[in-house]
């Protein structure tokens, strides 16, 4: 029996673990981490608030369920993107 090689993936955008410290995500081939304590608006959030994650645009993340907005860049580049908690 001869397995057949799947299709490309659709999604280009997926969250691969979650642990106690933060998520991994992977967006276009690329893998990433949040940590919670950069990303507070995760640490709260269920499980399924945080797989529920959309690329609207190809350097744009937003989660629904939460109302998050992220761009890639700030990922990449925290120190560019002060985070500022009122």
């Amino acid at each position: 029996m001869k397995l057949k090689v799947s299709g490309k993936s659709t999604s280009h955008v997926e969250v691969l673990n979650i642990s106690k410290h933060g998520f991994w995500l992977l967006v276009h081939q690329n893998e990433y981490f949040l940590p919670f304590s950069s990303f507070p608006w995760f640490k709260e959030a269920n499980v399924s608030s945080i797989l529920k994650v959309e690329l609207p645009q190809p350097h744009h993340l937003y989660w629904p369920d939460l109302d998050v907005d992220l761009e890639i860049e700030s990922i990449d580049s925290p120190e560019k993107y002060p985070f500022i908690y009122t």
